[in-house]
């Protein structure tokens, strides 16, 4: 018995929710049959058969079939009330089960494609519905001659309205993936601030529409975009079945009433789509943003770990020696101070190398700087020979000017691999010069205020007003392997230093930085 009570308690909630929905919207009814002007109670049975499929199918028929009896003033006789019930019901059903199979996973609100996509299922199959049903109807007798135009497109645009301003919001409280966020965005003080808004706006709209013609409906505008803009499309849907709820409310106001219906419709389903697409536009901004944060994170790997290569090969270097003199001591019997100094150099160098994969590590975390002094001659004499043997083979002349004696607080790994990626883009540009033609610059400065600048130049093709305009945006590279990350996140680490980054138009390639000089007793 408990799990019969279980089986069909979603169920009987199901139909007492859409015979709330349609007393509540049964208002402007051809005939007193269920052709008015905003039919959102559709909108809940396809959410129900997003989330159960074909079991939806018996009570939504029920549903149909008890509101016939018991909010509209039927009088088409048991046979047609059935047959008419079973009918919308099958119609609903394909719509569903088109929705359910097209978009599987709940995803029909993630993107503009598949909003458009959910559009045209619904929209489609609401006027086959509309069709059927309202023939049915027209051929019984119970709509007048000459009328069925009139109430197939109340019956069908009704429907659309409905479906379109209700179900996002009924399938994201269907939905365990968007629930949660939808219950989050309802508790929020902001939604209170649209909402408010969203009512004072009807009131105004609809409150002088006797004197003013309907003529300031664009108010109804402010909340709609406040919410898509601010929370997206959980936010647009809340707030569309609110205006849509709100319309509803007033049309049974007396002076609203002589508004033609169809405005009422067309307004509906415009605030209601206008929202959407500004909230699926958002949320794709959105998530297109932490995209691309997880690249740019990706790419500081990739940067990291060559310079960490470099770090790293130094310590693992000395651990192999000592562990060979080690070995070659145990096999001369030697166990006094030899051996103790060698091991105790092995520990110091392991701490070395566990010291830059924990830098590594709390830079994937959070970006996190380990500061130090350094000096600026051996940040420079470091990168240097890291790229000796690079410039050796492609001919390249490396000059480096006199450095002034200043000393930087930075993290040291990091600003060596901004003088890293600047040396690497030079060398690609110089190679395409003819040999002996290919020549790189690095110059060291202290300029007034405590700063210093570092520059490097190079004999390349330099750098247009265009592509400097673009230079340091995302994905944008002059290479066709680059993936133009390598200066967005140079200067994002000269800027997280307190210094900046820029590349100079001219004949020849430029790059400057500055950073802040450390003077000691600071």
């Amino acid at each position: 018995m408990r799990a019969f009570q279980i089986r069909w308690f979603p169920d009987l909630l199901f139909v007492a929710a859409f015979l709330l929905i349609d007393w509540l919207s049964f208002v402007h009814a051809l005939y007193g049959l269920n052709i008015t002007p905003w039919n959102p109670d559709p909108a809940l049975g396809l959410a129900y058969w997003m989330r159960y499929g074909k079991q939806a199918a018996l009570p939504w028929f029920a549903a149909n079939m008890l509101a016939d009896i018991l909010v509209r003033d039927n009088h088409a006789g048991w046979f047609i009330t059935t047959f008419s019930s079973a009918l919308v019901t099958f119609g609903y059903g394909l719509i569903g089960e088109a929705l359910r199979s097209r978009f599987r996973d709940g995803n029909a609100y993630d993107n503009r494609v598949t909003l458009f996509v959910w559009l045209e299922i619904v929209v489609i199959g609401s006027v086959l519905n509309s069709l059927s049903y309202i023939s049915l109807y027209y051929f019984t007798g119970l709509i007048p001659q000459g009328q069925w135009t009139v109430a197939f497109l109340r019956f069908g645009v009704g429907d659309i309205v409905g479906i379109v301003g209700s179900m996002p919001l009924l399938w994201m409280l269907f939905s365990d993936r968007r629930r949660e966020r939808l219950l989050e965005i309802i508790l929020h003080r902001e939604t209170v601030g649209y909402v408010a808004l969203a009512l004072l706006m009807l009131g105004l709209v609809f409150g002088h529409v006797a004197n003013a013609e309907f003529e300031h409906f664009y108010f109804l505008f402010l909340p709609i975009v406040w919410a898509a803009t601010r929370q997206g499309l959980h936010g647009a849907a809340l707030i569309a079945f609110v205006l849509q709820f709100g319309i509803m409310v007033v049309v049974k106001w007396p002076p609203v009433a002589n508004i033609p219906v169809v405005e009422l419709q067309m307004l509906g389903t415009v605030l209601a789509l206008v929202g959407f697409f500004i909230g699926v536009v958002v949320d794709e901004q959105r998530q297109a943003a932490e995209d691309l944060k997880v690249t740019l994170r990706l790419a500081a790997a990739g940067e990291m770990a060559s310079a960490l290569a470099h770090e790293l090969n130094q310590p693992l270097t000395a651990l192999a020696a000592y562990g060979k003199a080690c070995k070659e001591l145990l096999e001369r019997g030697e166990a006094g101070e030899l051996l103790q100094g060698a091991i105790q150099k092995m520990i110091v160098e392991s701490g070395r190398a566990s010291a830059v994969v924990r830098r590594l590590r709390d830079f994937f975390r959070s970006g996190a700087m380990q500061l130090e002094v350094i000096e600026v001659g051996a940040i420079v004499a470091s990168i240097a020979e890291q790229f000796a043997a690079k410039f050796e083979q492609h001919g390249v002349e490396l000059e480096i000017l006199p450095i002034p004696p200043v000393s930087l607080r930075a993290d040291r790994l990091q600003i060596e691999l901004v003088l890293r990626n600047l040396l690497a883009n030079s060398l690609d540009e110089v190679v395409k010069q003819a040999p002996g033609e290919r020549q790189i610059t690095l110059l060291t400065e202290k300029l007034p205020g405590e700063r210093v600048r570092i520059s490097v130049e190079d004999s390349g093709s330099g750098i247009s007003s265009k592509t400097a305009t673009h230079l340091f945006e995302p994905f944008v590279s002059t290479k066709s392997s680059g993936l133009g990350l390598g200066l967005v996140l140079s200067r994002a680490i000269v800027e997280a230093h307190g210094g900046s980054l820029w590349a100079e138009v001219g004949e020849h390639g430029i790059f400057r930085f500055v950073l802040p000089a450390y003077e000691l007793g600071e």
